[in-house]
């Protein structure tokens, strides 16, 4: 199997399981008790929060460990409109366009109990532009969400310059940064966010476990009840085998994040170069250079992009249409009509996400493979035609 879905899940890292294993077994105490074996279980927590701290630039006070990417983007969204509707400074909620659904259905939420949602667009390259923010603000702003780098077509926000307007304007901010932790450059206090959403899973972790970055002096309104644990505001028995992974994956990636940008980067620019420059009416949805180094999306004229999957897989190659949290959706990706794409079009996409593991001939391999899968596509596809006449041809995200 070569592996090309890492914005889908990673695979948990051999040392991270090792680590892990003892919490499963004979250090399997509870950390809120106060015996040795919940010492012992609470020291490998701290520990664990310390790594994820050190991966953002925070302190270890400002981490909390949730069930992860979604949990945390829920608590953060909610826990501050709550907070700051009830202290009557506002209900007004600014966020993309592109967000993935725990930030995009909490906000749809929101607009059902009365708040106001502004959702930015990011045009073709899938960025939002900043003059786009600074109109959208108004005094009732209580909230700025955008994510710091999109979990389908890659593109990387100017998080630094939001959260500057943010900060300007009194404006609590958080991103979800599910993507971006361990796979490029991250540091809290030079992005100037107030809250940041973190996944284990996504950088070579155990699922089912992640963290909520809180700048000191930010306050929450708890949306669960229960022990206490997590400052409140995500109660019950931590995860002690899941946290312990988290960190050890996060101190991990922060030694390797040099190579793994730079390795990921060029096996990527090897895959876009030789596709777009093989089959016809090929392009890249979003930006080319403001992505993340090992993602790739994809779209071919003609075709569907669940059909290139399938005969990706046959061939023992893993890719995926989008995000895999919406995959069971059958109607066009959100992301790809932001970007400006008609419903054919998105549904011809194929995502491609490369992580350290793979090799040169693990994309040798895709780049023999998906020619001919496109080819006999779109000779059994109703809706391929080669006239020019009847195919627009959009203009290439990308001139490689």
């Amino acid at each position: 199997m070569i592996y090309l879905d890492h914005s889908a899940t990673a695979p948990l890292r051999e040392e991270v399981f090792e680590l892990m294993k003892p919490y499963f077994t004979k250090s399997f105490g509870n950390a809120s008790t106060f015996y040795s074996l919940g010492r012992e279980a609470n020291t490998a927590m701290e520990k664990a929060r310390e790594h994820v701290a050190n991966i953002i630039g925070a302190n270890n006070e400002e981490i909390i460990f949730t069930s992860g990417g979604t949990g945390s983007d829920n608590i953060a969204i909610q826990g501050i409109a709550y907070k700051l509707k009830k202290a009557k400074k506002g209900n007004h909620i600014i966020t993309s366009a592109i967000e993935h659904p725990a930030v995009m259905e909490t906000c749809l939420a929101l607009e059902k109990k009365g708040f106001e949602i502004t959702y930015l667009p990011v045009y073709k390259e899938g960025i939002i532009k900043i003059d786009d923010l600074k109109e959208a603000i108004k005094e009732e702003t209580i909230l700025i969400t955008i994510m710091h780098a999109n979990n389908e077509i890659g593109t990387i926000q100017p998080i630094s310059e939001i959260g500057e307007i943010a900060k300007k304007n009194k404006i609590k901010f958080h991103t979800d940064a599910v993507q971006s932790v361990g796979k490029i450059p991250v540091d809290v206090n030079e992005m100037n966010v107030d809250l940041l959403s973190i996944s284990s899973h996504k950088l070579f972790g155990p699922k089912g476990v992640g963290a909520l970055y809180i700048r000191k002096g930010t306050r929450l309104e708890p949306i669960l009840y229960g022990g206490g644990q997590e400052k409140d505001l995500f109660p019950g028995t931590e995860n002690i085998p899941g946290i312990v992974g988290l960190g050890e994956a996060c101190r991990l990636a922060k030694e390797e994040l040099t190579f793994y940008m730079d390795y990921t980067k060029k096996l990527r620019d090897k895959l876009i170069f030789n596709v777009l420059n093989t089959i016809e009416k090929s392009y890249v949805n979003g930006d080319v250079e403001k992505r993340l180094p090992g993602n790739v999306n994809f779209r071919f004229t003609g075709i569907e992009g669940e059909s290139i999957v399938l005969m990706l897989d046959m061939k023992g190659i893993a890719g995926s249409t989008g995000s895999a949290c919406s995959s069971n959706k059958l109607t066009a990706s959100h992301v790809l009509k932001a970007i400006g794409l008609e419903d054919v079009d998105s549904h011809g996409s194929l995502r491609l996400t490369i992580g350290p593991e793979n090799t040169e001939e693990d994309i040798d391999t895709v780049i023999k493979e998906l020619p001919p899968i496109i080819e006999k596509l779109r000779s059994m596809s109703s809706i391929w035609n080669k006239d020019e006449s009847i195919w627009r041809d959009n203009t290439k995200s990308c001139d490689i």
